[in-house]
């Protein structure tokens, strides 16, 4: 869902020359200059973390305060990878120490309990409050447990982990894996869109078929998916066949792969063609705005936020920002690179806001990297520009890894997503 200008408006925002009229036409106050300049950072994920490190590096006047509840933060990116057996979960662990010590970023290990829009101010678990001029909101996401009898978030952290938010959900996962028999039978059951990263279940089905090959190859995995397409299908298709063939079955919607109801006691699932069960069933919940999106306001009637796509500023709250995942961001789809993008793009803004000018409309971009095995990748790129319509893809600037691509080129794709990985964590943390 997009944020959609009048052509009128847009040639406005882009020309002018007075930034209060600008402002004033996304509900910004027409007081453009801030007595003080404070930001406050909710969520130090590939946002949070990558805008706060930008708004230090723009404007080192600026005070920034990012609070994240974890000192060590796990990355979905590479989480797969863990389940594959290719990495361990301290390769996908970042802390804060160099925002903390180079960038003078104040890191705070709390929890936000509410976000006051009128006294601008933020209150954390452990009773400080902290006060704002610009607060930037990326928590990423959140999920709907009663999308699906049977399912909470007692069973995910038991039974049938959904392992989309790394850490321990991920270290069940691989344990299940571990302990399943030879010859056992894996479910994977991804949600409709929209959800973070699209192809993450099928990077995952793949490197775990990868492990189950070379340990327990007698198993099965499939995936019931609600979709009739999914992200870079034909690639991942050619890659299954090519690689463990017979191990992986997909079906779509129309071939029974709706999941209506979760057993946790019998580990089965239901669809309208009858009952699944399995040794491992990892169930993706529907997805939402992370749960303090909503408590501040801050989402609509599709449980994501609204925001302006020059400056990831709310629509429904100015003054603060939402980035990332929980974001409407038009074409751009729910990742960690579209998440840095939209940080640096909203710092970017709120320098420019402090400083009494028209944010620059952005460039914005998308790289996503899978791997189905050690030395098999495929990839996907995007370019966005701001139009009439919002943000939009721009037809032929990105990218796809051809469906005949040689092994020297799927070797070298693979080799290009861990050099991603390692780039874009340093862009972040380091």
């Amino acid at each position: 869902m997009s944020h959609k200008l009048t052509r009128r408006d847009f040639n406005k925002l882009l020309l002018t020359g007075v930034a209060g009229s600008a402002f004033s036409l996304f509900g910004t106050s027409n007081t453009a200059f801030a007595s003080s300049k404070r930001v406050v950072v909710i969520g130090g994920g590939f946002g949070g973390a990558a805008a706060a490190k930008y708004l230090r590096k723009l404007d080192p006047s600026i005070s920034v305060t990012l609070v994240e509840p974890k000192a060590v933060f796990y990355t979905c990116p590479l989480s797969n990878w863990v389940l594959g057996g290719l990495k361990t979960m301290e390769d996908i662990a970042h802390t804060y120490t160099v925002l903390k010590n180079k960038y003078k970023v104040n890191v705070i290990a709390d929890v936000v309990t509410d976000v006051d829009v009128t006294r601008s101010t933020v209150k954390l678990k452990g009773g400080q409050i902290l006060g704002f001029d610009r607060l930037i909101v990326s928590p990423g996401i959140d999920f709907k447990w009663d999308s699906v009898a049977g399912y909470s978030e007692s069973v995910a952290n038991s039974k049938m982990p959904h392992a989309y938010q790394a850490g321990p959900q991920t270290i069940l996962l691989h344990k299940q894996l571990q302990a399943m028999r030879d010859g056992g039978k894996v479910l994977i059951c991804p949600p409709g869109n929209p959800f973070r990263c699209p192809p993450g279940p099928y990077e995952r089905a793949s490197l775990i078929a990868g492990y189950l090959k070379e340990h327990k190859p007698k198993s099965k995995i499939i995936i019931l998916d609600p979709k009739e397409k999914f992200s870079k299908q034909a690639l991942f298709k050619k890659g299954w066949d090519r690689l463990y063939p017979g191990m992986i079955e997909w079906r779509s919607g129309a071939m029974g792969g709706k999941v209506t109801k979760v057993d946790a006691a019998t580990m089965s699932v239901t669809t309208e063609f009858g009952v699944e069960n399995a040794d491992v069933i990892n169930f993706i919940p529907a997805q939402k705005a992370g749960k303090i999106a909503f408590d501040a306001g801050l989402t609509d009637a599709t449980g994501w936020c609204p925001v302006n796509p020059v400056s990831f500023e709310s629509t429904i709250h100015p003054g603060i920002h939402v980035i990332g995942d929980s974001s409407i961001a038009g074409a751009m789809p729910k990742s960690g690179f579209a998440a840095s993008s939209q940080g640096k793009v909203a710092a970017a803004a709120i320098v420019r806001l402090f400083q009494g000018k028209v944010p620059a409309a952005p460039s914005l971009v998308n790289t996503c990297y899978s791997l189905l095995a050690r030395n098999y990748g495929i990839s996907v790129a995007g370019v966005y520009k701001l139009t009439v319509e919002g943000i939009v893809e721009i037809k032929e600037a990105g990218g796809l890894t051809p469906l005949d691509a040689d092994d020297d080129q799927l070797k070298e794709e693979a080799l290009f997503a861990l050099g991603w990985y390692k780039n874009i964590s340093m862009d972040t943390w380091g």
